[in-house]
């Protein structure tokens, strides 16, 4: 019997469209003798589709006749406990049921997807899922704290202070003050939970400090402001496994047009027909395998493991470097939990073809849950049972 795998794709975030550009990649690698799939689509307005109309790319161009074709659908659990996708609205009469699921593939970058927003409703339905738990989910996603539990067990990254938008628009001459006596210019400013290069913007002075922490805040309440490497090469190393056992891909070494790896960069491409958004993260100009060096990969590679495992991720994570040409210091810029075509380029040069590491994170979904089978969530008693008159009181008395 096939494993019947939900992709989930789309979703309310700013990379909605990578999103699925990711997924539509994956399922068409995904293979198909081991696997029933079952493409479930998350629109901007946060309604859920399913149907064969959402597999070919084309129809994305107009959404709102590619939707009404589609077949709206929750994602729930039935009256026998199964996870199953479900007609929306429930018919009165006839079948409702689609399909039943066995192990949820989030495909989602982003808020609401990668963040463990979507992991939690995983988590609640009792529903095996691929990647991240909710914890390095929400982690990973927030610059901020991701950056906190990195320093704080000493791995590299470079100097930062953060502060909330409406502290900034409460007094913003004293941001910039601590950013000049902290930091200095030029800085790097960035919303604390957003990807691909969105929202984020150079700063060499305080009037574009000002214009940059602007951009950021609409983006995000929480706001990163860090030292900028000058003279850096950006370098990426993806990660496959779990808490137990990790491997290091290729590292790619990533040219961008500006001083950092713009939106356009990752994903309009040269522009051409045969790349660019049709192909995701396999568009970015790159050279793959780095030229860093022997001991410099190795050494990325290695920060790459203890990142991920430190952060208790699972499944794939992209996790991004700069290192500085002057000092030849290696620095993690941050880790991406569900990155842009699942970095798959990173892995066919190291040997593991496309189909290879999409088994491999399904049934890494299923070691999880294999493992968290074992674990006790609750215990067999009835605490009402045991009061004596004490009531809504709880434990107190008199």
């Amino acid at each position: 019997m096939k494993t019947r795998v939900a992709v989930i794709f789309g979703g309310v975030s700013v990379e909605h469209e990578v999103s699925v550009i990711s997924a539509l990649q994956a399922i068409q690698n995904m293979n198909k003798d081991k696997y029933d799939i079952i493409p479930l689509y998350i629109s901007k307005e946060r309604v859920w589709y399913t149907g064969e109309e959402l597999l070919d790319i084309e129809n994305y161009k107009n959404v709102t006749s590619l939707l009404q074709k589609a077949q709206k659908v929750v994602l729930t659990r039935d009256d026998e406990g199964r996870v199953v996708v479900q007609k929306e609205p429930r018919p009165r009469f006839g079948k409702s049921t689609l399909h039943e699921v066995d192990v949820a593939f989030p495909i989602i970058h982003g808020t609401f997807g990668e963040d463990g927003v979507l992991q939690g409703y995983l988590e609640l339905l009792n529903l095996p899922y691929v990647g991240c738990d909710v914890l390095s989910s929400s982690t990973g996603m927030d610059k901020v704290i991701m950056k906190n539990v990195y320093r704080d067990s000493g791995l590299p990254i470079l100097d930062y202070l953060w502060f909330y938008s409406t502290q900034w628009t409460d007094d913003p001459m004293v941001w910039t003050e601590k950013v000049k006596e902290t930091l200095d210019f030029p800085v790097i400013v960035k919303p604390a939970n957003l990807g691909s290069s969105v929202g984020i913007s150079k700063a060499e002075n305080s009037e574009e400090l000002e214009e940059a922490v602007d951009l950021a805040s609409k983006f995000a309440t929480k706001i990163v402001v860090e030292k900028m490497v000058q003279n850096m090469t950006e370098v990426n190393c993806s990660v496959v496994g779990d808490y137990e056992h990790v491997e290091a891909s290729v590292c790619e070494q990533v040219l961008g047009s500006d001083e950092f790896l713009s939106y356009e960069d990752k994903y309009a491409g040269s522009g051409s027909k045969d790349s660019g958004a049709s192909k995701g993260m396999e568009a970015t100009n790159r050279i793959i395998p780095a030229e860093i060096g022997d001991d410099k990969t190795k050494e990325v590679q290695e920060l790459a493991k203890k990142s991920f495992q430190l952060l208790g991720c699972s499944g794939v994570s992209r996790i991004d470097f700069m290192i500085d040409k002057d000092t030849d210091n290696v620095y993690i810029n941050e880790i991406n939990t569900i990155p842009g075509s699942l970095s798959f380029y990173l892995w066919e040069p190291a040997g593991k073809p496309y189909k290879q590491l999409l088994d491999e994170l399904i049934q890494l979904a299923l070691k999880r849950e294999r493992d968290r089978s074992r674990l006790m969530f609750s215990i067999d008693s009835n605490l009402f049972s045991l009061q004596k008159g004490g009531g809504s009181k709880g434990s107190k008395t008199k």
